[in-house]
Order: structure tokens, then C-alpha cells, then sequence
């Protein structure tokens, strides 16, 4: 059975009678008992991210009394969060995640210390964050910051609770420790820019980063215990909708530039790994763009050009631009006949990553007057016509 017991920082402290009845649930039973309790309260964990994992994990590691929750995070709270981002209310949006979740923490147990690092995470700063705490919780949302935790953590010696989640499907595992492998054992390279929908993109069911996340909680309080047997060597694989877990074997690659080799032994550019980063309209390859006030202009002046939309129908039922034709990008390729390569074409979707795949396409095929619309219909929403619902 694997194992594994962070290292703590410090001393075990005495409880005091206010916490030893808040933690009775706790006290009575012999895995935890005083022991487990004062060691959970000299423990200090990190998590990356105050969002969907990042809400259920700071609330449980809160609750459970890990003395120091180490909070990343340089976002603000939006009403769009409020959806799956439970540490977070009505009343904060538009404050900075930090502060909303160091608030809701306080209140939830004041004998928690928060410790906030309002910045992203970067290869500059990672390794002098991360050095002062046991172990690591990952809620982040992008594959660059994802590898340069695992990097961090490898170098660091301190165990990396993964999870991970899109639409109905959610990941978790134990890595970076001694005995198991890491987050690059199992991908050893990120996948092409834009063929992975962010959340935002693909959407995600509400309640699966409260479940990802509470299972990413039990593990990180499971290590800081010693107790029971970690996803360690192990994937766990959730199906929402079907409500299956799987669980995959996972082996140490002995030729993991990260913990095999050992031949990371510094952070990298994390983006230029990811290949993210750079102006596509200086890159003579790049998708040539245009903005939704310049669109707005072509309309009004009359311009001869198609306007198509790629989104999926159910999101066209949500909101359209005036003059858009709907082609769903799952049939873009069979609707390349249904185009006039000699009219200006404009491609557009929700947030710009899927007409951009698409403007690609049209290139591919010898479309030159090709543009896609910055930023989608959300941000025609915010500079043309805030009638048209953002979702």
C-alpha cells in the first residue's frame, strides 16, 4: 500500500479547548485523534488557484484545520464564477478572489491562517512560494502552469495533488513524490495550443469541481496524516454523467526530464513550452483579426461580406450577432462549398479560439480574405452591443 507523510514545517501545537470540540468528529477517530489533529493544525499547504478545485479545497483544508492555507491567485470574481466557484459570493463580485476567499475562510474557522499571494505563478516566483509549504494542491486550469507546478514541486521535493476537470469528466492523482511519478510521467508533452476547450470555452458542470476538488481535499489531508493509501502511482478517472470512477496504474518514468533523469533542474518559459504566446498578427503564419467596433463599422457602412458563426446551436439560441449564418465548427469542413472564396469572410464564436481553428481551415482550403473576430460575441457584447447576453 502506498504511502506518503509531507514533511511539517513545524512544531506540534497544543489545541485549545474551543478547537478540540470544533474537531471532536475528528478527535474520535483513532486515524486522526489528537495527534492527527495537532498535526494538521502545524501543517501548511498550498493551493494554486481560488476558482472551481480551488473553492471545495480551501473550504475542506479550512474546516479539517490545516493550520496554513497558502492561497495563489490574481483573478477577480466574476458573476459568470458563481456558477461552480462556491467559496465566493454575490455580494464579491468584482473583488479580488484573494480577499473574498480569505474572508469566507475566517469566518468559516478563525484558528486558520491565510496566507495570500495575489500574483500568477510564474518561473520567477514558483519555487520561492512553494519552498514554505508541505505539500501542493493544483486547482489551476491551463496546461503552462500546471507543468511548471509539477516542475516546481519535483525540484522541491514536495508532493503535488493534481485534479483536473472539463464538462462532465474530472482527474485526480498524488505526484512528485519520492516513491511515485509526476505530472509529466503521465504527459510528457502538452497538447497543440487551442485543441483543448478551456471551461470557458466547453463549459463545465457546476457541482464536478466540488467534487474534484473534495476528493483532491481528502488526499492532501490523507498525506499531512500519513493515513490510508494515496492516489499515489494511481489516476482517478470520473464520469459525471455515467457517475463511474476509474482508476488507472501509473508508472515512474525513468526517463522523465523531471523526476527520472532529474535533467530539470530549473524553470523554464512555461507559455513557450505550451506554445501559447506571441501576436498572431505579427506571425506572417498567424490568423489575420479583426475587432467587433471594426465589425460593427463594416455593418453600418454595408459592406459585402459573410458574417459566420461556429458556436454550437444551443449557444446560438443564447445570442447572436445581427447577420451571422450558423455553421457549427463539427461541420465546418463539409460547409467549405457552401463559400464564396472571393467575398471577405468573418468567423466568430464565443471567445475567439474555435473561429480561429476554423479561420485556419478556410486558409488551408485558399481563403485569403479571411478575418476572425476578436475576442467572439462576448466582447461584441462589451464594445458594440451589451444587449446581447454574455454566458
Amino acid at each position: 500500500m502506498a504511502t506518503a507523510t509531507a514533511p511539517l514545517a513545524t512544531q506540534l501545537e497544543e489545541l485549545s479547548s474551543d478547537e478540540i470540540l470544533r474537531y471532536s468528529r475528528h478527535l474520535i477517530l483513532p486515524e486522526v485523534a489528537l495527534d492527527g489533529q495537532q498535526r494538521l493544525k502545524a501543517s501548511r499547504v498550498l493551493l494554486i488557484g481560488a476558482g472551481g478545485l480551488g473553492s471545495p479545497l480551501a473550504l475542506y483544508l479550512a474546516a479539517a484545520g490545516v493550520g496554513t492555507i497558502g492561497l495563489v491567485d490574481f483573478d477577480v470574481v466574476d458573476v459568470t464564477n458563481l456558477q461552480r466557484q462556491i467559496v465566493h459570493g454575490s455580494k464579491d463580485v468584482g473583488r479580488p478572489k484573494l480577499e473574498s476567499a480569505r474572508d469566507r475562510l475566517k469566518d468559516l474557522n478563525p484558528h486558520v491562517h491565510v496566507e495570500g499571494f495575489e500574483t500568477r505563478l510564474t518561473s520567477e516566483n514558483a519555487l520561492e512560494i512553494v519552498r514554505d509549504f508541505d505539500i501542493v494542491i493544483d486547482g489551476t486550469d491551463n496546461f503552462a502552469t500546471r507543468y511548471l507546478t509539477n516542475d516546481a514541486c519535483v525540484i522541491l521535493g514536495k508532493p503535488n495533488v493534481y485534479g483536473s476537470i472539463y464538462r462532465f469528466e474530472g482527474q485526480s492523482s498524488v505526484f512528485a513524490t519520492e516513491e511515485g511519478p509526476c505530472y509529466r510521467c503521465l504527459y510528457p508533452e502538452p497538447p497543440p495550443p487551442g485543441l483543448v476547450p478551456s471551461c470557458a470555452e466547453g463549459g463545465v458542470l457546476g457541482v464536478l469541481p466540488g467534487l474534484v476538488g473534495t476528493i483532491q481535499a481528502t488526499e492532501g489531508i490523507k498525506l499531512l496524516l500519513g493515513i490510508g493509501e494515496p492516489l499515489i502511482g494511481r489516476l482517478l478517472l470520473i464520469d459525471a454523467l455515467s457517475m463511474q470512477f476509474r482508476t488507472m496504474r501509473l508508472r515512474k518514468n525513468p526517463n522523465c526530464p523531471a523526476c527520472g533523469t532529474r535533467e530539470i533542474r530549473e524553470l523554464i518559459d512555461y507559455d513557450q513550452f505550451c506554445g501559447i504566446g506571441g501576436d498572431p498578427l505579427q506571425d506572417p503564419h498567424g490568423i489575420p483579426e479583426i475587432t467587433p467596433k471594426e465589425l460593427a463599422a463594416k455593418q453600418q457602412r454595408r459592406d459585402d461580406f459573410d458574417l459566420i458563426d461556429v458556436r454550437e446551436p444551443h449557444e446560438w439560441a443564447i445570442a447572436k450577432i445581427p447577420g451571422a449564418r450558423l455553421v457549427p465548427l463539427g461541420s465546418f469542413t463539409e460547409s467549405l462549398a457552401s463559400f464564396d472564396s472571393a467575398r471577405d469572410i468573418v468567423v466568430t464564436c464565443k471567445m475567439g479560439g474555435r473561429s480561429a481553428k476554423a479561420v485556419r481551415q478556410l486558409q488551408a482550403a485558399g481563403f485569403k480574405k479571411v478575418w476572425n473576430l476578436a475576442g467572439g460575441i462576448l466582447r461584441w457584447s462589451d464594445d458594440v452591443d451589451p444587449k446581447v447576453p454574455k454566458y
